[in-house]
């Protein structure tokens, strides 16, 4: 389940009152639009059924706001939903009103679920406003009106900031009295709950300003930020049991399935054994449609029927994987999650920052997500490490491991002819996570496309030229990948001046590349992504005769708590060849690192960065093209 991060909470505004009152209010323009009020009403019926009435008004600061505010979208599951959009205008600076028209309201289908039948029902209302301009206004109100509760008995909704400017923002969540609501506000005020006639009433507000800037590789702004959490949910352990019985599948023991998994496991020896078949044969078989958990219905479709359309989302491969494990005796359980850079739990319990389900397999100690087509067994893709999942069995929290091992190591030989072209080979070797998302493109790649990959790699090198590609067994699912590029760069150092070679130990990737992405920020205030790397690169130039070395890098090594970093630079005068090495280690504790431990490793990263720019400086006399020619054949 891929997470869909900025979820269109409707930026709901007064309609009344709120053109005078914000006509004082300061508009910082570098903000593309300011959110100048918002109101949201659930009422919220015994079955967990709702309407939600949904009022805004945003204003819009420039043309990037423009972008931003002219559309706006309103997701529903048709089966299960209404909306109805009641009041959609615009007001230009000049004050004049542009009604919205039926033709510029449309229903669409969402596009994660085109041509996949089994999720037809997920829509998108979409409302395209007229006139829309640097200094107007647009003002929404709709009633969506939820028919069949997601969850029968519960109610729960998730509040993220949209990241712009935010005044006068209410949530109103009216309940029966005997429903209590459970709520984790961070940055929103809760008002004291009001009870009347057998209802209660809860309202929060919230105010801001302004946001920093995301910075490069942070994590999702609701992982450390302001959120509001809504829930009648009264544990996880509830939560847990609401999802285990509602994806009870009574046709999981189908006899088609049964013989499918039992003859692909038919040689496995071990449990292990099993559940890697397994996982791979449906990860490679089985088209993954990426509807979130909780944009609709949470039911699991019938294992059989996942088998039969060879398609499904995040619960139904869990649903088929964990009935095909079944079926060989591989204990396994549904384990909910959040997905993408959402690495906290609120502490109330409900759908939205969970979105996501893998599998948690007792027996063996780990968790397999079979929606990840390009992760091997044993590995997750890095949407689902380090954070916390809710075990639906036991119905206990647990989490996912911290981080994962892995290495990379490169060999580059480069031969340097008399006029200053090159011929190379480069050798890559990929272990872990990353190894099998390589083989996964490489499989789907066409000529053309794997061309382009290699005069990608080239450039990201700055390096013009040719080259041809080889790799180990692409049948392969797991393991190491190894790759082989050799060619001819054109015109890598020009000759008769003194000029310098840059010293590459890599193509691409590598301790470049992370030192690049590392130094993406000079200061850090939010927490960010940082995964561990071993990196080993080794590199061999030989020069031809009429080229002289005036000047060598000078050899680095820094190391702290989380960096180890080792180069090495030599040349012999005597085969006229440079040889040079990187060696780097990282040793985070988890997936994501805090501001102050990049305070900690800067000073580090800053000297690796300035090694992986140093330069060879030679000299070079010209090849004349008399003598080129009396050495031809």
């Amino acid at each position: 389940m891929r997470l869909f991060l900025l979820i269109r909470v409707a930026f709901i505004g007064w309609l009344a009152g709120i053109h005078a009152a914000s006509a004082s209010v300061p508009v910082k323009l570098d903000d593309p639009y300011t959110n100048e009020g918002e109101t949201q009403t659930f009422t919220v019926n015994a079955d967990g059924s709702y309407t939600k009435l949904d009022s805004m008004t945003l204003r819009v600061n420039n043309k990037a706001g423009v972008e931003r505010v002219a559309q706006q979208y309103v997701w529903f599951n048709r089966n299960m939903a209404d909306v109805r959009i009641i009041e959609a205008y615009t007001i230009t600076a000049d004050g004049e009103r542009h009604d919205v028209q039926p033709e510029q309201i449309r229903d669409v289908q969402e596009a994660r679920s085109f041509n996949a039948p089994m999720f037809q029902d997920i829509q998108e209302k979409v409302i395209v406003f007229p006139a829309v301009e640097p200094g107007a206004r647009v003002h929404l109100t709709y009633l969506k009106t939820q028919r069949q509760p997601i969850v029968p008995g519960q109610f729960s909704d998730f509040t993220p900031p949209d990241l712009a400017p935010t005044r006068n923002f209410r949530l109103i969540y009216d309940l029966p009295a005997d429903k209590p609501l459970h709520a984790d506000a961070r940055g929103f005020d809760a008002l004291p709950p009001i009870t009347r006639d057998g209802r209660t009433r809860y309202e929060f507000r919230y105010d801001r300003a302004h946001f920093d800037r995301l910075e490069r590789g942070s994590v999702a702004y609701v992982s450390y930020g302001d959120r509001l959490m809504v829930s009648t949910f009264p544990s996880y352990a509830a939560f847990a049991a609401s999802y285990r019985d509602s994806a009870a599948d009574l046709g999981a023991h189908d006899a088609v399935l049964t013989q499918l998994a039992r003859q692909l496991t038919a040689h496995d020896r071990t449990p292990r054994d099993k559940a890697k078949t397994l996982y791979d044969w449906v990860r490679r078989n089985v088209r993954y449609v990426a509807i979130n958990v909780g944009r609709g219905a949470v039911v699991p479709h019938s294992a059989s029927a996942i088998l039969a359309n060879r398609y499904g989302d995040c619960k139904d491969h869990v649903a088929l994987y964990g009935a095909m494990l079944d079926a060989v005796d591989v204990r396994n359980e549904p384990a909910l999650i959040s997905n993408g850079t959402i690495y906290t739990l609120p502490s109330v319990a409900g759908y939205g920052v969970i979105n996501h389900v893998i599998t948690w397999l007792p027996d063996l100690q780990m968790y397999a997500d079979s929606t990840a087509s390009n992760v091997e067994f044993g590995f997750l893709p890095s949407s689902d490490m380090n954070r916390p999942t809710v075990l639906v069995g036991d119905g206990v929290l647990a989490r996912t491991p911290a981080t994962a091992p892995m290495t990379r190591s490169t060999d580059l030989a480069i031969r340097i002819e008399p006029d200053g072209s090159a011929s190379f080979t480069y050798r890559l070797r990929d272990a872990g996570p990353y190894a099998e998302q390589a083989r996964a493109r490489l499989r789907t790649q066409t000529a053309a496309q794997r061309e382009e990959s290699i005069q990608a790699e080239l450039r990201n090198a700055n390096l013009r030229g040719t080259a041809t590609l080889t790799t180990s067994d692409l049948a392969a699912t797991d393991g190491p990948l190894t790759l082989t590029m050799k060619g001819t760069l054109e015109s890598l150092v020009v000759t008769g001046m003194t000029a310098s070679i840059p010293a590459l130990t890599s193509l691409g990737g590598g301790v470049e590349a992370d030192t690049r992405y590392w130094l993406g920020e000079r200061k850090r205030t939010q927490p960010f992504v940082c995964h561990n790397l071993a990196v080993h690169e080794r590199a061999r130039i030989e020069l031809p005769a009429n080229f002289h070395v005036l000047d060598m890098p000078e050899p680095k090594r820094t190391q702290d708590r989380f960096v180890d970093f080792e180069s090495h630079y030599t040349f012999d005068p005597q085969s006229n060849v440079i040889t040079m090495t990187r060696d780097g280690t990282t040793h985070f504790d988890s997936d994501v690192c805090t501001p102050d431990d990049f305070t900690q490793m800067r000073p580090a990263i800053e000297a690796i960065g300035r090694d992986v720019r140093a330069e060879v400086i030679v000299r070079s006399t010209l090849v004349e093209s008399s003598s080129v020619a009396s050495q031809a054949p």
